[in-house]
């Protein structure tokens, strides 16, 4: 009878994991006790918030920070706001990344070497705000929705990690095969090539998501319409300019303290700005971590 036997780990061995737990321990409170405390706070009463009696756990449990939140038009606005950049600019992000990466992958492509050299150049230098200004106003996109889409079309680090998968993950005797077999070049890539790249795609969507749901610089210097402005912008103006909606305190009268409304309206935007981005994680995290893997192997 064969029976299972486990390999003794050392003394140094044990110590080391023994480290490595401590220290991912460590870092596991450093970011879960400040999004605990958010949390909490954002369904404790104005006066448990102001007075600092909130620290881990909710005390007066009231979710009226989140009834004045969604009560409030402007916040609104600014969410389906942030729904358009997200999804409209995320999925020209990825088709166009895509566009340009799979030929720069191809050993066949005429040039690709130079063209990636331009591409790389353009992480190593940039022009500066004022410029970049400057081009977003010749090209009359101040004040509109493509201000926050098209400068930021494509980003080479994505690029970079697109390519380098499609060069470890689609082999040319695969793309043989298939001219072969007569498939023209836009159905290999719709049919084969994208099936075959869930775990890039994953990872361009998450981190193309994220950049435009958290992006508020571009919208600060190039949106003047309030009825533009996406949701960090709202965020923002509560957070540092504490500029809160009069229209916000309708529903909640019952809080005495202006300031007090304003902190818990903070932390109740911030968990519903950040909600998104945790929901949508979880069901890419599996290609999400794949996709990096695979892609970061060599360039």
């Amino acid at each position: 009878m064969i029976t299972a036997s486990r390999i003794q780990e050392s003394k140094g061995d044990r110590l080391f994991l023994g480290i490595v737990y401590l220290f991912l321990t460590v870092i596991l409170l450093i970011v879960a006790l400040p999004l605990l405390y958010i949390l909490s706070s954002s369904v404790s009463s104005p006066q448990a918030v102001v007075s600092g009696k909130v620290w881990l756990f909710p005390v007066d449990f009231t979710l009226a920070g989140y009834k004045a939140v969604f009560n409030n038009a402007q916040i609104g606005v600014g969410y389906m706001n942030s729904l358009f950049y997200t999804i409209v600019g995320t999925v020209i992000n990825v088709l166009l990344t895509i566009m340009i990466a799979y030929p720069l992958a191809k050993k066949t492509f005429y040039g690709r070497n130079f063209v990636m050299v331009l591409l790389v150049i353009t992480m190593m230098f940039d022009g500066g705000l004022i410029p970049f200004y400057m081009v977003v106003k010749n090209l009359h996109l101040l004040d509109t929705r493509w201000a926050l889409i098209l400068p930021g079309a494509l980003a080479v680090f994505q690029v970079i990690v697109a390519r380098t998968f499609f060069q470890t993950s689609i082999p040319d005797e695969l793309s043989e095969a298939a001219e072969l077999d007569g498939c023209s070049d836009i159905r290999f890539i719709w049919s084969i090539v994208l099936p075959l790249s869930k775990p890039i795609i994953a990872v361009m969507t998450l981190m193309y998501a994220v950049g435009h749901w958290n992006a508020y610089f571009d919208a600060l210097i190039f949106l003047r319409s309030p009825d533009l402005f996406p949701l960090q912008i709202i965020l923002r103006n509560i957070l540092i300019l504490n500029s809160v909606d009069p229209s916000m305190m309708a529903n909640v009268d019952q809080m005495q303290a202006q300031q007090g409304l304003r902190d818990l309206l903070k932390y109740s935007l911030i968990v519903v700005a950040s909600a998104p981005v945790l929901i949508i994680y979880p069901f890419v995290q599996k290609h999400f971590v794949k996709g990096v893997m695979i892609g970061s192997l060599k360039g």
